[in-house]
């Protein structure tokens, strides 16, 4: 079993039953297990900005399957979600990341880890920090740090 951390994100239809019905879908996962769940956060939207705000969460799991045939089980609950890939950064139904896998470097055509983009994102960092504030990403330092260095404005903690 090896722990792995994913970011979750809805911006279109009813975003926060959209986030909470993933986490429960990752859960149901076969050889895995929910350890944590972070917060929901409400987040401007980032690259394209001409889009309604998103829903944001992160989890922490405990799973026996490997990071690709993890990425693929993501994909799935993404189709099953009504997902569709029209543009890069646009709005999405649901949008889950594979961010880090412990002990585990990926760097192909279908997966990079630790995420590579995700020091630059509040909407990634914050509900990651909910769980995992030391976590330490190889190449970039603790979550913590990370964060710290982000701009938080627009980020809101929902209840």
């Amino acid at each position: 079993m090896t722990l792995a951390y994913v970011a979750l994100g809805s911006n279109l239809g009813d975003s926060r039953q959209q986030v909470l019905g993933a986490v429960a879908a990752l859960a149901a996962l076969p050889d895995t297990r929910l350890l944590q769940r972070s917060h929901l956060y409400r987040t401007p939207p980032w690259g394209m900005l001409e889009q309604p705000p998103f829903i944001n969460a992160a989890v922490q799991l405990d799973t026996g399957l490997s990071a690709h045939g993890l990425l693929d089980a993501l994909l799935e609950i993404e189709r099953k979600a009504g997902r569709v890939r029209a543009e890069r950064n646009g709005p999405r139904t649901l949008d889950l990341d594979l961010l880090h896998v412990d002990g585990v470097r990926v760097d192909d055509a279908r997966l990079s880890l630790p995420h590579p983009r995700m020091a630059e994102r509040a909407f990634v960092l914050l509900p990651l920090h909910d769980i995992a504030p030391t976590l330490q990403l190889p190449g970039y330092g603790t979550v913590a740090q990370l964060l710290a260095r982000l701009d938080l404005a627009g980020c809101e903690r929902l209840p």
